[in-house]
């Protein structure tokens, strides 16, 4: 696991030292820049890695690597799963290796197949290889977007990349300003879909893509989709069961592969649960693990604080060394760390709990398995059952659901606090589920889904900008990516058209970029076994009624779980990985909110409405409104603007 960057078309050091230093989080253990010459004898390809040392721990697992004669050169950052089941291959044809790690099963596996090779690989990743031969720079991403990479076209045909947008910053290299249209789809959806970011002329390199420049020219293409393919039609469900049962467990046993040691990330809930029953057995030996939990006063306002009671069941079940971390944290200070890790704001409560129980295991580890994208591939979302809800209320007159029956559905925030055993927070997310669920069950099913998506109202984005900001966004479609990708999978079943939009674009673009970050800023490999390639692969091949099954979620995933895992760990309620926001706007983060949101703060910045800011906040403040992430969204949006928008060219130091 590593930070990568480099440049093509030039090659400065000290802009590719800066751009490494930035790095030094995200491998800790070494580091090394490399400088190219072109066909002229100039400076031409600048590559530079930093390393978090996993597999081979010598000094011969150093990057940037190269293959025997130096015409192939590789920086990369991840792990590759199945490369003890391609080196030998490999070496059957002559390839000769110097060290133990997957880095070099990569280089000479392009030197085999060239391009395709992304192809043969299970496994997370983001790298860049130059073929000195071909004059031609490949980057490279894994299926999913489990790793990042960021590429910034520069004049002339140049062009820089880099794990993280903070290196392009530190080596001036880019001059920081906001990309409007990102912005809008921020607001909406709390993320920004790519391949755009909100720093306006940095590009994701999409999930599953390729770029390749040479002498200037960049050419991106699309090696890998992951559409539905229902092949398994007429196999029973016995069959299914149990093949994937011995797929979960190959999954987790590949994901073991380590020369540090290694835990589990441990909610209590299914996906994670699982990896700690299968990972035991694969092992052989207990494991450890790590679960976060809340203060009473801060887990009242919340939906469910349960997860401590499953994980503790777990762990006890299975002999795991078993670690309970309380969130108690210094919020004010913490959360300026966190969005400056995050590189763009990704308006996720979450990410605080992800960084303190990385940096809490880091004392003890190097290596963590997390449960992310168990709801993407098995289907585990609320949003997963909207089409379900929506149908019958869709039936009903405009005037029955609009003007009775959501007026009255808008009454039930004022006695969040007045019914005895439900948690105020479960009220009011069940309270936004159906009061979304009322206002657009009449809409096509794809727009329904973008608005269950989003955290505003169709028309209620509009109350929240300034004037002249809102003209010159209101024309921009938000919705396309999402538009694009239900048109991909056109005439498949619903829930598989759901699943594969959130493989596209919430998995990616929220989960796996917070993973990512948040466990990188504390030194940490984080994977993701239930997103392996022969596992997921599977899944797109089953039908959609062995996904969810009437409101049944992850059916076929908890059927394959029975007799491992506790029935009532299987089947309890989904508890989002959330973290005590509420409580953290009452409190420890009033006073930043109303400092940073003021009236004069928010005229300064010129993109939202202060009255429209204050009336949000004023509302959700007396219990009129249940707006924590809207709010969040904002706060987080502008310690973002003040850390990485405001500092000037002299200041080159953005790390808060």
């Amino acid at each position: 696991m590593c930070g990568i960057c480099g440049t093509a078309g030039f090659a400065d050091r000290a802009q590719l030292e800066a751009m490494n230093c930035a790095l030094i989080h995200r491998g800790p253990d070494d580091g090394g820049v490399e400088i190219l010459s072109g066909p002229s004898g100039s400076p031409w390809i600048g590559l530079g890695n930093r390393r978090l040392s996993v597999i081979d721990l010598s000094p011969a697992g150093h990057q940037p690597m190269s293959n025997e004669d130096g015409k192939v050169r590789i920086t990369y950052n991840g792990e590759i799963f199945n490369f003890p089941e391609l080196r030998p291959a490999l070496e059957s044809q002559g390839h000769q290796f110097r060290s133990r790690t997957d880095t070099e099963v990569l280089v000479h596996l392009y030197e085999q197949h060239g391009i395709d090779f992304v192809n043969r690989l299970n496994g997370m990743f983001a790298l860049a290889l130059w073929d000195s031969q071909e004059q031609r720079l490949l980057l490279a991403r894994d299926p999913f977007g489990i790793k990042p990479l960021y590429y910034l076209p520069l004049e002339g045909g140049r062009l820089a990349f880099a794990s993280e947008v903070k290196c392009f910053l530190e080596s001036g290299l880019l001059k920081p300003e906001i990309d409007e249209e990102s912005l809008h789809c921020y607001l909406n959806f709390l993320w920004t879909p790519g391949p755009k970011t909100l720093f306006k002329g940095v590009f994701k390199l999409m999930p599953g893509h390729v770029l390749l420049w040479r002498h200037g020219q960049i050419e991106v293409r699309n090696y890998w989709d992951g559409r539905p393919s229902s092949e398994n039609q007429k196999k029973s469900e016995r069959e299914l069961t149990e093949e994937l049962r011995e797929l979960l467990f190959a999954a987790v046993k590949r994901h073991l592969i380590s020369d540090v040691p290694l835990g589990v990330f441990l909610s209590g809930g299914l996906d994670s649960s699982s990896l700690l029953a299968l990972g035991t057995r694969a092992a052989n030996r207990s494991m450890k693990a790590y679960t976060i939990t809340f203060r009473s006063e801060d887990a009242r306002f919340e939906q469910s604080d349960e997860d401590r009671k499953y994980a503790r069941q777990v762990a006890k079940q299975f002999g795991a060394e078993h670690h309970e971390i309380e969130v108690h944290p210094d919020i004010v200070d913490l959360l300026p760390k966190v969005v400056w890790h995050l590189d763009e704001p990704v308006a996720d409560p979450s990410a605080i709990n992800s960084y303190l129980i990385c940096k809490a295991a880091r004392e003890h580890l190097t290596v963590m398995l997390s449960g992310q994208g168990g709801d993407e591939i098995f289907g585990g979302y609320r949003v997963h059952l909207q089409d379900r809800f929506s149908k019958p209320l869709a039936i009903l007159p405009g005037f029955v659901r609009q003007g009775l029956m959501l007026p009255l559905w808008n009454s039930l925030p004022r006695f969040k606090e007045r019914i005895p055993g439900v948690r105020p927070g479960k009220i009011m997310a069940f309270h936004r589920y159906f009061r979304k669920t009322l206002q657009v069950a009449n809409y096509p099913p794809a727009e329904r889904y973008m608005w269950h998506r989003s955290y505003y109202s169709p028309g209620e984005i509009s109350t929240m900008y300034a004037p002249d900001f809102w003209n010159r966004v209101k024309s921009l479609d938000v919705g396309k990516s999402y538009q694009t990708y239900f048109q991909q999978v056109a005439g498949h079943d619903f829930v598989d058209q759901m699943l594969y939009v959130d493989q596209k674009t919430f998995l990616p673009e929220l989960n796996l970029t917070v993973c990512d970050k948040t466990s990188m800023a504390a030194s940490i490999e984080a994977r993701v076994p239930l997103l392996d390639q022969e596992l997921t692969a599977f899944m797109r091949r089953i039908p959609a009624r062995y996904k969810i099954r009437g409101l049944k979620q992850k059916y076929l995933f908890k059927r394959a779980m029975e007799g491992i895992l506790p029935h009532r760990v299987i089947w309890r309620p989904k508890a989002a990985f959330g973290a005590p926001v509420r409580s953290w706007l009452r409190r420890e983060l009033r006073e930043m909110v109303h400092d940073l949101l003021s009236e004069e703060s928010v005229r300064r910045r010129g993109i939202f409405d202060p009255v429209g800011v204050e009336q949000m906040i004023r509302a959700h403040e007396k219990g009129e409104a249940d707006s924590p992430l809207q709010i969040w969204a904002l706060l987080t949006l502008e310690i973002w603007a003040k850390t990485f928008l405001d500092r000037g060219p002299k200041n080159r130091s953005f790390k808060p």
